[in-house]
């Protein structure tokens, strides 16, 4: 049974923890409403692209001289998994749900005889991936000294993405992430990016009635890439918005943990040395008596 002075220690320790839980919980509120802004404020744009992107590929992708980010190469053998993750950890189960559909969607390509490359985007996922998928790894990148997400960050991304590509490395790119939808929830997402894949949906395909100048194919060899780019960055946007709002969520309930562990250690506390003044009560009238 541990001493008193081993509880009190022990309600103090609880009780930083807590006071830095409380921090951090406040800190990921401020920065997930600039998040959460800037995925709202990029979902127009990319909806709007993926408009444009519907009618063009509409036209586009039976030709036999459509562009080959939207015509594919031939084949589906090799597989590029762009896998989004956090660059710090503490917010709950962000990483490991992006991490855990990017392993079921690799182990599903497996199994059809598919290779499969993986490209990492934040060092917690890169952390949990190398240990079984190490030697698959091709590229890393590091986001840890980018305060704020922007424009160039995605393009760099997209640009080594594209450059792989070119050079005949995959055949189908696909990228993992989390959808944000509110504090307690967000939805891990697989997207194909390349080749370009045209949306079920009827409302988007029906800018295929639109007419383009010089023409579709023109068109898109230029707008393809840029559409590569823009999803990378919508999906960092999202991702960014989803850490913070996981990380709050993870650092409310660990508070709350906190408090109850105080709760229930201070009754502890209090129970031993109630006992413990019993106990140095009973002595010194047991002593008085034997006199």
């Amino acid at each position: 049974m541990p001493s008193l002075k081993d509880l009190k220690n022990r309600i103090e320790s609880v009780k930083n923890t807590r006071k830095i839980t409380k921090a951090m919980q406040m800190v990921a509120a401020a920065k997930l409403r600039r998040a959460q802004e800037a995925a709202e404020a990029a979902r127009p744009y990319a909806d709007r692209m993926a408009a444009v992107m519907a009618g063009l590929t509409a036209n586009a992708a039976g030709s036999s001289s459509a562009p080959p980010l939207l015509a594919g190469t031939g084949s589906d053998q090799r597989h590029l998994l762009i896998v989004m993750t956090a660059e710090r950890g503490l917010a709950g189960a962000f990483n490991s749900s992006i991490v855990k559909l990017a392993r079921q969607h690799a182990e599903k390509l497996a199994a059809e005889g598919k290779t499969v490359t993986v490209l990492t985007v934040g060092k917690k996922g890169r952390e949990q991936l190398r240990r079984d998928y190490g030697d698959k790894i091709v590229h890393h990148v590091d986001l840890s000294e980018v305060k704020r997400i922007g424009y160039d960050n995605a393009r760099s991304i997209a640009d080594e993405v594209l450059h792989r590509f070119e050079t005949g490395d995959y055949d189908v790119a696909t990228i993992f992430y989390n959808r944000f939808e509110s504090v307690i929830s967000q939805i891990p997402t697989a997207r194909q990016v390349i080749p370009a894949e045209a949306p079920e949906d009827e409302a988007l395909a029906a800018s295929a009635l639109y007419e383009y100048e010089p023409g579709e194919e023109g068109i898109l060899t230029d707008l393809l890439p840029r559409s590569v780019a823009t999803q990378i960055f919508a999906a960092l946007l999202e991702n960014a918005a989803s850490e913070q709002g996981a990380r709050m969520s993870a650092m409310d309930n660990a508070t709350r943990n906190a408090g109850d562990m105080i709760d229930r250690l201070t009754t502890q506390y209090n129970r031993s040395r109630q006992a413990a003044i019993t106990t140095e009560l009973v002595e010194i009238i047991a002593g008085a008596e034997a006199l």
